[in-house]
């Protein structure tokens, strides 16, 4: 990979985006697009084959009865099949929904209802069944597509065979040329601090406008080879996947395994790898455990040193450059766990420590750090190879993304990247959508030199480490719906998993207690075996309305209710999370020892 690569004129002629596999063929003809692993195996698909696979497929949607407008939902892991669908739908003229593949039936009749998506494309049986058990609540719906084979149901594989035995070439053509800049391309639902999730509407302008992002920010490493292992149902791995295809790169799908990423990165050898901190995070853990804490520190200092040095094209003295081969050592093994040709990593959808990126740029793996939201089509600053500042999450300004500081420190946005609106919610667009700026729910602050710092979240959503944004609301809701349970606050920003602070029902529980023997006074009962498996069966219930990384996987019980005495409700009996957590913090990080 050479840096300063040019992007053909063919694909920056790019005017909407459902025009992208056709321009990237005339673009990279033979080059490698796609890289995928089946059996053991790694495979590859040439930009001149996913185009014909994405005219077969898109012929056979309209075949299928997809008209201009029309919502399909893609409820699959990610793999090739996926971005195949994808750019089918949006070559037909219609709107991508993605929906997770973690997702209960429960969420997927929401999404599939309330888009009023007529076609899901579904991964195997297991899926299949998800959207079966619902169906009858989703009267728009008309036909479920399975990618693997499921029992008697129909494939998608079928659907690209009549595409390809009749394909619609002017039909496409002329679907195409209707798309308007502002017209929707996908439908992407997003926690809200309460209620149900929104489906943020990004448009084909906005995904065009991601593409020229990618390439102004000369993120050349992407148009090497890129290695995606993200969830295509979150706009950071779309926004990968439009990238690459924009810049000609090779995107590599990981093999469907998580314990199989570092594996995978060996044998991919990636120049660029898009993570969320939770995978940065695990290496350095890894890699670090066996070296003591003030020689890491040591190692740290000197490798940041050194490589500073470099790129500004200073000298490194002698007896520097003597003390960092000594270290290299440690920075090598490092560079090889991602396969040895990493350029540059790019860390979003969460939050990670100063601390983890200072180690790997020393190690010679700069992980940089960006921001966005679904809402913005996953972009606002980030940080380059050439312009970083480590701690920050980038600079505003990038291809006529504006950000700015509101009066009470929430950061605001305003370009061609933010979003339409939310999907038939007129009144939550207009919260959010205020004048043309996009209030992010986030406090930040920016500094001298555009650098943007995120300070903290006027919303309450929480980003687990893995990225997963999660509405704790509606989650308390459910808790609250017991007899026993007064109170439940969720906690997980930045951690692995979600746990919960319950506060019981005096007035439900005491009676319960002493119909059996039990004590009386909430102290005692919070640490009784018998109490303590009621609210399991009450937290096990409410964790299956939800999605795996939604559920509360721990708890504490505490001896008192909530009070407003002690700050922790408000007038209104509302909860002060913030209050709570700081209050009960020790409480909340036990559930992680």
């Amino acid at each position: 990979m050479t840096a300063g690569v040019t992007t053909p004129n063919a694909v920056r002629a790019v005017r909407r985006i459902a025009d992208l596999p056709f321009l990237a063929e005339q673009a990279y003809g033979d080059a490698v697009a796609w890289r995928y692993k089946r059996d053991g195996q790694w495979h590859e698909q040439t930009y001149a084959e996913v185009a014909e696979e994405v005219l077969d497929l898109a012929s056979g949607f309209v075949h299928a009865g997809l008209r201009a407008g029309d919502r399909v939902c893609v409820l699959a892991g990610t793999r090739p099949e996926w971005t195949a669908v994808e750019l089918a739908v949006l070559a037909a003229g219609g709107i991508v929904v993605p929906i997770y593949p973690s997702s209960t039936s429960e969420e997927i009749a929401w999404v599939v209802g309330d888009s009023g998506a007529s076609i899901v494309v579904a991964e195997n049986e297991e899926q299949c069944v998800k959207v079966e058990v619902v169906a009858t609540e989703l009267p728009e719906l008309r036909t479920v597509l399975a990618i693997d084979p499921a029992g008697d149901r129909p494939r998608l594989a079928g659907l690209q065979d009549s595409g390809r035995t009749s394909p619609l070439a002017d039909v496409l053509d002329s679907r195409r040329a209707a798309i308007r800049p502002d017209d929707p391309s996908l439908i992407i639902y997003t926690s809200g601090t309460t209620g149900p999730p929104k489906g943020c509407v990004l448009t084909s302008a906005n995904w065009v406008a991601l593409c020229r992002v990618a390439e102004e920010t000369r993120m050349d490493a992407i148009t090497d080879t890129v290695y995606l292992f993200l969830p295509l149902a979150h706009v950071f791995a779309q926004i990968i996947m439009f990238g690459t295809m924009y810049r000609g790169g090779s995107l590599a799908y990981f093999g469907g395994d998580m314990k199989a990423i570092v594996p995978e990165l060996a044998e991919v050898k990636p120049t660029f790898l898009p993570s969320v901190p939770r995978i940065f995070e695990k290496i350095y853990t890894f890699v670090t455990s066996s070296v003591p804490a003030d020689q890491l520190a040591q190692a740290v200092r000197l490798g940041l040193e050194v490589r500073r040095r470099r790129a500004a094209g200073e000298a490194v003295p002698a007896e520097m450059a003597a003390a960092f081969e000594q270290v290299d050592a440690l920075f090598a093994n490092v560079r090889a766990v991602f396969g040895g040709r990493l350029v540059q990593a790019l860390s979003g959808a969460a939050p990670i420590s100063t601390e983890v990126l200072q180690f790997f740029h020393a190690a010679g793996v700069p992980v940089l750090e960006g921001y966005g939201m679904t809402e913005s089509t996953a972009v606002g600053t980030i940080n380059t190879l050439d312009r970083f500042k480590i701690g920050s999450v980038g600079a505003s300004g990038i291809a006529g993304l504006e950000v700015k500081v509101a009066e009470d420190g929430e950061l605001l946005m305003r370009g061609p990247h933010v979003f339409a609106g939310y999907w038939r919610n007129e009144e939550a667009t207009a919260a959010t959508l205020q004048d043309g700026w996009l209030h992010t729910g986030d406090l930040g602050e920016i500094d001298e030199d555009g650098f943007v710092t995120i300070t903290g979240r006027k919303k309450d959503i929480i980003i687990t480490a893995g990225g997963k944004n999660i509405a704790p609301a509606n989650v308390e809701n459910v808790l609250r719906q017991s007899r026993w349970i007064s109170h439940a606050v969720l906690f997980g920003d930045r951690k692995p998993y979600c746990v919960a602070l319950i506060t019981l029902d005096a007035d439900e529980i005491v009676p319960w207690a002493t119909q059996r023997g039990l004590p009386s006074d909430l102290e005692s009962l919070v640490g009784h075996p018998d109490v303590r498996t009621l609210v399991r069966e009450v937290v096990d219930e409410a964790n299956s309305h939800f999605a795996s990384v939604s559920q509360v996987k721990k708890f504490v019980l505490l001896t008192r209710d909530l009070s407003q005495e002690e700050g922790e409700l408000t007038p209104t009996l509302k909860v002060k999370r913030n209050v709570v957590h700081r209050l009960h913090s020790e409480l909340y990080e036990g559930l992680y020892e």
